[in-house]
């Protein structure tokens, strides 16, 4: 059980000094270990405004205020506290890292930038405040800032997994291998089984096309239980290109049906080709055409084609909706074609070609307007 002091100076800095006297000052403190042990901090908040009202200006004060009213979720309050805190104690940079951290809690990252940057004029060995600039460089898409962060968090600790695999990502994207292996050997060394540690090495080996040892962590991944669709894609290919086609077959159709993808079909169907199963080779290979396309295709090349014929295109508009039928034969394509050969190109026989085309294709009755106008005019045009 942690004696009362050193629970107080985890919790934030609870007052211990005031002008009220001692035993009410107990009173409180026990109240608020209490509070806090039952994370009921609303609580500590009314009950630190009930004994200390305004204005306040004892920083002890204010630092508990700004502490409960964080723990509360009470954001903008504890911000307020710590501001004031601040312009009471310029020289409190600690402040500062709070005023940063609740900035990031808030999706501020320009305001927690700022603390931050200041916080590091004052001390520049602080491992949190390195990797939250990098966390904030990284959302503004500034990779160099970004990467200069994390060395300098890698530098102060590491050991640490998330900083030296998100490094080692930086580098290996700059062609540094030899430094991303460096930062990896370091952390793996003090954590053999981090998956997001394994995980970067096989990133890495594969940048590198060093396919052997991609499989290698691959297979000590999946006996760790980690079953990351990426991983499994890297070292099934890894597996083609290492020549163990039973293998890569193995771990690629191991994927969900719902998260495989034109390349993961792909490199199956390769690896089928390699094994002589043209048959199958032929299955996922049509998969893998299937997963690339977009399954909207043929409505984004009706959009092309209605576009040509508001642009009086109308031969450009046909090609587009003839585009648009390889991918899938939707009766109202057949019908704008038809329209155009009839409407504006006055071509019988492409007009009757592409009614009855429509009326073939099964049009809903919800197309009944289109189905009457068609059967008229194929009525018309034939005689």
């Amino acid at each position: 059980m942690k004696s009362t002091l050193t629970l107080l100076l985890l919790l934030g800095g609870i007052p211990f000094i005031s002008n009220l006297q001692q035993p009410q000052q107990k009173i409180i403190n026990e109240q608020l270990i209490e509070d806090y042990q039952n994370q009921r901090y609303n609580d500590a908040v009314s009950l630190l405004k009930t004994n200390y009202p305004e204005p306040i200006t004892d920083i002890k004060i204010l630092s508990s205020m700004a502490y409960a009213s964080q723990m509360a979720g009470m954001l903008p309050d504890a911000e307020k506290y710590y501001q004031r805190m601040y312009d009471l104690d310029s020289s409190n940079y600690h402040v500062l890292f709070n005023l940063g951290s609740l900035n990031i809690r808030k999706g501020n990252d320009e305001k927690a930038k700022g603390y931050f940057q200041k916080f590091l004029q004052k001390d520049s060995t602080n491992f949190v405040v390195y990797k939250n600039l990098a966390d904030i460089s990284l959302n503004e898409g500034d990779g160099k800032t970004t990467t200069k962060y994390l060395e300098k968090a890698n530098k102060l600790r590491p050991t640490d997994a998330d900083v030296a695999s998100e490094l080692s990502g930086f580098y290996s994207e700059a062609k540094r291998f030899s430094d991303a292996e460096t930062v990896l050997d370091i952390a793996i060394d003090a954590d053999k089984e981090n998956v997001y540690l394994l995980q970067s090495f096989v990133k890495l080996n594969y940048a590198e096309y060093k396919f052997k040892e991609v499989t290698e962590y691959g297979e000590k991944l999946f006996q760790l239980g980690d079953n990351a669709t990426f991983v499994r894609n890297k070292v099934g290919e890894a597996y083609f290109y290492t020549g163990k086609f039973e293998c890569g077959i193995e771990t690629l159709m191991a994927i969900q049906p719902a998260m495989q993808t034109e390349v993961s079909y792909y490199y199956i169907a390769e690896c089928y080709k390699a094994l002589k199963n043209q048959s199958k080779a032929i299955e996922y290979f049509d998969k893998a055409i299937e997963a690339g396309l977009s399954p909207n295709i043929d409505s984004y090349y009706s959009e092309i084609g209605d576009s040509y014929t508001k642009l009086n295109m109308d031969h450009k508009a046909l090609a587009s909706y003839q585009k648009a039928l390889q991918f899938d034969e939707k009766p109202m394509t057949y019908y704008l074609m038809a329209d155009i050969y009839d409407t504006n190109l006055k071509n019988k026989q492409g007009a009757l070609k592409y009614y009855r085309k429509f009326l073939a294709s099964n049009p809903s009755g919800k197309q009944g307007k289109y189905i009457a106008y068609a059967k008229s005019r194929i009525e018309t045009l034939s005689h």
